[in-house]
């Protein structure tokens, strides 16, 4: 079984893209499902998190804060600021524009963490920076949606704030809760989270497809040269900023990639419970994490190949 669950983890690109084109190819099998299940399954992937975070995961923003604050900087104002330009500049239409704004302005996604690693990045930062930027989530998402894009769609700031605290942050806080209270039973689920993790993750995405498969069989190559242009750009971006500061290798791959990756899921579900009246709000974000999974292993590919 922790062999099985072991390669879920290690090909969750593969699980997703596989997922996503399924739903595209034979809609019909979960057309039937509720839009409402993503909020669950990402629920299931944020209690995942909280199971695996520890206290010492957030030391590092008391024993190097400037590191931390860099990172979540740039995580909430190149990609907020990219999704609000691209969406411009490709002219898309308000429930897209909508979809890509969601999700720039969302916190960095879990993983990223293993990516860093597995680029030799600093773990550590990775971490710390995913740790802080979920719990700014619900103040800096709902506000940065809303001054990217209330001007054309009605962005209700306390709903989503609410939203965020029950879809994101109490399944966390439960996760710890219930990893110090039973930390042997904690010990044991470790290795099978991971994969759990990576088929919730699928779910969502082949749900989200499902939902609009005909829609994007129609015209769905430019929203999805956007969201590739939208990561790519991130893991540039948050790159260069790591090196016009002076930062360590390991710090500037930590930084790109915390940036380049976004909780997707999370922009999903916003979508589905705020802008039920733009379906294809869901769509950026469902294309996000089968992209990013993509793009991010050729990444720590790449980044393996360069020597420290």
């Amino acid at each position: 079984m922790k062999k099985l669950c072991h390669y879920i983890s290690e090909y969750m690109g593969a699980l997703v893209l596989g997922a996503a084109l399924l739903a595209l190819l034979f809609p019909g099998v979960l057309q039937q499902v509720p839009t409402k299940v993503i909020n669950y399954l990402l629920g299931v992937v944020m209690f995942g998190m909280g199971l695996t975070l520890r206290l010492q995961d957030f030391k590092i923003v008391f024993s190097r804060p400037k590191d931390v604050v860099i990172g979540c900087l740039a995580q909430f104002t190149v990609m907020p600021l990219l999704a609000w330009t691209l969406a411009r500049v490709f002219s898309l239409d308000e429930a897209l524009a909508l979809g890509v704004v969601l999700v720039g302005c969302c916190p960095g996604g879990t993983a990223s963490n293993v990516i860093t690693y597995l680029a030799k990045g600093d773990l550590a930062l990775s971490v710390g920076m995913t740790g802080v930027s979920t719990l700014l989530a619900p103040f800096l998402t709902p506000l940065l949606t809303w001054a990217l894009a209330g001007k054309s769609v009605n962005v209700d700031v306390a709903s989503m704030f609410l939203s965020i605290l029950w879809v994101v942050i109490l399944p966390i806080v439960v996760g710890l809760v219930i990893k110090a209270l039973w930390p042997r039973f904690t010990e044991k689920a470790v290795d099978y989270l991971p994969a759990f993790s990576s088929v919730a993750i699928a779910l969502i995405v082949a749900i989200i497809i499902a939902a609009n498969a005909d829609k994007l069989l129609v015209g769905g190559l430019v929203i999805v040269l956007v969201v590739m242009l939208h990561n790519l750009c991130g893991l540039g971006v948050g790159y260069l900023i790591g090196r016009l500061l002076g930062l360590s290798e390991p710090k500037k791959r930590a930084i790109s990639i915390e940036v380049g990756m976004q909780n997707s899921g999370l922009a999903s579900s916003l979508a589905t419970l705020h802008f039920a009246a733009y379906p294809l709000a869901t769509i950026p974000g469902a294309i996000f994490s089968v992209w990013h999974n993509i793009s991010g292993a050729v990444v720590a590919y790449l980044y393996r190949k360069v020597r420290i």
